[in-house]
């Protein structure tokens, strides 16, 4: 079970202090873990849909059909990053340091990285999220 630093004095229990910090540390890594996977996803995404993009380019030498594509191969990389940056921001802040200036300062963050998200998928999908999606036919544009 884990203590706060100095919060038990019997002997005996002199190692809970450094289970703590090590607690800490793992949580921190995992925040920091979390944090490399969103860039990657972010990075590998956009890459990914950077070569599909230039691939079809190259057969048909044109590229008004597949920027659409691009671009939602894109957002949903953004998308899925974004998710993993704001839950490795909740773990390291709520986790490992929890005062009212860091939980403001992830508030901040998560609103921002929220309302990007909703846009992105506003974009993405044509709609609003609790609007119906269409019935039939080809997906918006986008651009």
């Amino acid at each position: 079970m884990l203590r706060l630093k100095g919060a038990d004095t019997t002997p005996g229990h002199e190692g809970d202090e450094w289970e703590g910090a090590r607690v800490k540390e793992i949580i921190e890594l995992i925040g920091e873990a979390l944090d490399f996977v969103g860039v990657l996803v972010i990075a590998a995404g956009t890459l990914i849909a950077g070569v599909t993009f230039a691939l079809r380019y190259a057969r048909t030498r044109r590229a008004t059909g597949f920027y659409p594509a691009f671009r939602q191969g894109v957002g949903r990389a953004i998308l899925l990053g974004l998710e993993l940056l704001v839950a490795a921001d909740i773990i390291r802040t709520v986790a490992v340091s929890p005062t009212f200036q860091s939980v403001g300062v992830l508030a901040v963050i998560v609103a921002v990285r929220t309302f990007l998200s909703f846009s992105l998928q506003v974009e993405l999908e044509g709609r609003l999220p609790w609007q119906p999606r269409p019935a039939a036919g080809p997906p918006p544009s986008g651009g």
